[in-house]
């Protein structure tokens, strides 16, 4: 049953299971909402494996309140932070899948005590900057700069990505890999050879910026960004295993 959280005046779903701690949380990707075939996977993981579970929708995405144009990285990694705190109790596993394993490493940085280890699946930290931004024509900077906005293509068959100048101004402020990022928990970082949208360039950066005694970025040979056929999802369930203990 989906339920809402009331946050920063934002209204957030999300679904709850319970069940044997360390809790899992699944944290979304750019646009996507809770209904995704990673997070429903997990659920029923999880519900397998009796432990506790949450998925949410970001404000702006899936059945949460607010306009996706309006958001940005910042209002996402509160709603998550919301989330972590009023909706789990003890430590919790984040599991990011692209846009999440950013927010699920800003996650971790504001609340490291509440986390017992962290799976990020094609994560994508800083894309806004390093990706979007920095990959811009001088045409597209000078529309964002006239209109505050750009539309960018969409390969998933929901209409173009509005990328907005509240969006690129404040991912600027929650960049994670200009510095060492301490993680004092277990790391498991997935990464498809054959993504296109994050290049394996990215997962080896986390690794040289995070600092964490137990840490391993696995490249998967031909999986591409979704990351979700049956040997990728069992990928991510023995992850989550392996960060729990």
């Amino acid at each position: 049953m989906v339920e809402f959280l009331e946050a920063s005046g934002r209204r957030i779903a999300y679904r709850k299971t319970d069940g044997a701690g360390p809790g899992i949380v699944f944290l979304g990707g750019f646009k996507s909402d809770m209904n995704g075939t990673k997070a429903v996977f997990l659920e029923d993981w999880a519900k397998a494996q009796g432990r506790a579970f949450l998925r949410f929708d970001y404000s702006g995405h899936g059945q949460s309140s607010e306009a996706f144009s309006d958001g940005c990285i910042g209002d996402w990694a509160a709603d998550a932070l919301a989330v972590l705190d009023q909706l789990t109790d003890g430590p919790q596993v984040l599991v990011g899948s692209s846009m999440g394993g950013w927010i699920s490493l800003l996650t971790a940085r504001e609340r490291p005590a509440r986390v017992k280890g962290l799976v990020g699946i094609a994560a994508a930290p800083d894309f806004t900057e390093d990706s979007m931004w920095n990959g811009f024509s001088d045409a597209q900077k000078d529309e964002m700069a006239r209109t505050g906005r750009v539309e960018l293509p969409s390969d998933y068959d929901d209409g173009p990505y509005v990328i907005t100048q509240k969006l690129i101004e404040d991912g600027r402020e929650q960049l994670v890999l200009r510095a060492p990022l301490d993680l004092p928990f277990p790391v498991r970082l997935l990464h498809g050879t054959a993504d296109v949208d994050v290049v394996m360039d990215v997962p080896l950066r986390i690794v040289e910026h995070v600092r964490c005694d137990d840490l391993r970025l696995t490249f998967v040979k031909g999986a591409d960004h979704r990351f979700s056929d049956d040997a990728c999802l069992q990928m991510i369930g023995d992850a989550v295993i392996e960060v729990s203990t």
